[in-house]
């Protein structure tokens, strides 16, 4: 059974930073590109990045690149979004997801607020 657990979520101020984690099991991660989505409340899912299994590709939509770093650690089998330069309008749940995009299968998310 796929299992992603999402934590790292939180409140912080714009220009502030926080750093998301993916705890991947019941699936072999190494193998498997990743992605986190994010859903702000009464808007669709939106794809925030992406990354290749070995890592050596990344995805970004011009929302958030230059701002977020993504990242995998395949020995522990962890997910990883680094979010700098936080704006209002990250605000939103962020998931972690099995493949490369939107994806069903998919943690119960992790809340960040931007917010002065």
């Amino acid at each position: 059974e796929v299992q992603l657990v999402e934590s790292g979520g939180g409140l912080v101020q714009p220009g502030g930073s926080l750093r998301l984690s993916c705890a991947a099991s019941g699936f072999p991660f190494s193998s498997h590109h990743m992605s986190w989505v994010r859903q702000a409340p009464g808007k669709e899912l939106e794809w925030v990045s992406g990354i290749w299994a070995d890592s050596s590709v990344t995805y970004y939509p011009n929302s958030v690149k230059g701002r977020f770093a993504i990242s995998r650690d395949n020995a522990n089998a962890t997910l990883y979004l680094q979010l700098n330069n936080l704006k209002t309008e990250d605000t939103a749940m962020y998931y972690c997801t099995k493949g490369w995009g939107i994806s069903i299968e998919r943690g119960q998310g992790t809340q960040v607020a931007v917010s002065s």
